[in-house]
């Protein structure tokens, strides 16, 4: 990757005239969840509450976590899973999944929530039209982690991805476990192989095979596929993607089993080889009903580094041996899998075309369907988050000004859009264009701009030759 070392942050680009206006939530860095209105003014911060990722819900709620277990004996788990109100008082809070007894810490209950969860009312965590997630009653679907020990996937332990569900009083009436269908994931054996001698060791934060590596879930809600009778697609299936593995798949939510799935090879077909590999993906699901591209599988593509299998230079033992260094939008159609629109640096319109580093993030990232049919990209690596329309028109541009205590990294997880009403708390603000500065002129104070200041002309020399002399002008050289 590369980036400058000085840049604008806040807002940067805002057309109201094209964008899909509302406020932005998001995790500032060590700070707390943060929401911000169009011209990147915070209206509210809820200073302690992180979000793995945030999300609010109507009304002014606000979904995040308040506590994290010490990473000597975890690897992203989150000690439980609240619902604040506007004025940060816990209205819901889960945290009974298991019952830890770290060395050096006071034995507690945990969530063990990781990466996603989705309230009951709405299927992905952002806003649908007619689809408001539940604030006072309604079941929780939560991704979390589950120690294991599953000898047909390796002999060392496992950090293992898992799915329950909880009613509004705490209790867990659901449960699916993905080491359990391991067989289900088609591994070739060169890849088992390589799951089984290395299943992606987390060093230091346990050292356990953290092998999957799921970052996304969430349901699929009423769609046309299953409106046309396939079950595949039933609303209440689960749909969820595996970083590590390069993996895509929907969950039969009555019995578990593994019902559509692309990946973990992108040779099997030739509709696959045309969509290209997904490789590191996160936030794959289904555009929601009621939205343009409704029924649509959407993903950012990270690229980056991921998957098993055979071994080569980028990946001398096989693992992480799926490369590539640029991002991209995926949107497709999960029966045909024809890509129906994709964003990526070659779509951006920019020379030359060996660019990739302008849009790439390896880690983290999301990708928002708007109502306008305008897309909300989080590139989280760069803490960069931006609405594009259709045609790739930057409309919307954020950059997080939020640093960590390293001063280093203002990588943002996850950002959603949401409507105004949302916050009645709130007057709507007022929104004010934000032109695109021109770079070539565009300069921090002390450093101004000044117009060709020390430009030297060549002049035509007639007859010039090897022993003759260029005759040169300048204006005055400041």
């Amino acid at each position: 990757m590369a980036a400058p070392n000085v840049y604008p942050t806040g807002t940067t680009i805002y057309d109201p005239e094209k964008c899909w206006n509302g406020y932005t939530v998001f995790t500032a860095r060590e700070t707390g969840v943060t929401l911000v209105d169009m011209n990147g003014n915070v209206v509210r911060m809820w200073k302690g509450l992180q979000g793995f990722p945030p999300k609010m819900l109507p009304g002014g709620y606000v979904m995040g976590h308040l506590g994290v277990r010490d990473e000597k004996y975890s690897y992203m788990d989150q000690t439980d899973l609240v619902q604040l109100d506007w004025d940060g008082n816990i209205v819901w809070k889960f945290d009974q999944y298991e019952y830890i007894e770290d060395p050096g810490n006071e034995p507690q209950w945990m969530a063990r929530q990781h990466h996603d969860y989705q309230r009951e009312g709405n299927p992905v965590g952002y806003y649908v039209p007619n689809m408001d997630p539940q604030t006072n009653k309604g079941n929780t679907l939560i991704l979390a982690h589950k120690d294991v020990t599953n000898p047909d996937i390796s002999d060392k332990p496992l950090v293992d991805d898992i799915i329950y569900e909880t009613d509004w009083d705490g209790n867990i009436i659901w449960e699916w476990v993905c080491s359990d269908h391991f067989e289900e994931f088609g591994f070739s054996e060169e890849a088992k192989n390589i799951l089984s001698r290395y299943p992606n060791m987390v060093i230091g934060k346990g050292e356990r095979g953290d092998w999957m590596h799921i970052n996304s879930m969430s349901t699929l809600g009423p769609n046309r596929w299953y409106d046309d009778g396939d079950k595949r697609f039933h609303p209440d299936n689960i749909i969820w993607d595996g970083r590590q593995t390069n993996i895509i798949a929907i969950i039969d939510k009555e019995s578990g089993k593994i019902v559509w799935q692309i990946g973990p090879d992108y040779n099997q077909n030739e509709a696959l080889k045309k969509m290209g590999w997904i490789i590191g993906q996160h936030h794959a699901h289904m555009i929601p009903r009621g939205l343009p591209g409704e029924g649509n599988i959407l993903v950012y593509d990270n690229g980056g580094f991921a998957g098993y299998g055979s071994p080569n230079p980028g990946s001398p033992i096989g693992h992480n041996n799926a490369l590539r260094d640029y991002s991209r939008i995926l949107e497709f159609d999960p029966v045909t899998l024809e890509v129906t629109w994709q964003h990526s640096y070659l779509d951006m319109n920019v020379l030359p075309k060996m660019n990739n580093y302008q849009f790439y993030s390896p880690l983290i990232s999301s990708a928002q369907r708007l109502p306008n049919g305008n897309t909300m990209i989080t590139e989280g690596s760069n803490g960069h988050v931006f609405e594009i329309t259709p045609d790739h028109e930057i409309v919307w541009e954020y950059m997080s000004p939020y640093y960590g205590d390293d001063g280093k990294s203002n990588y943002v997880y996850r950002a959603y859009r949401l409507p105004y009403d949302w916050v009645p708390q709130l007057d709507k603000p007022e929104e004010k264009a934000i032109a695109k500065p021109n770079n070539s002129t565009f300069r921090v104070p002390g450093s101004e701009y000044k117009e060709e200041k020390g430009v030297i002309q060549i002049k035509e020399a007639t007859g010039f030759g090897p022993s003759q002399t260029c005759v040169v002008e300048t204006d005055d050289i400041q």
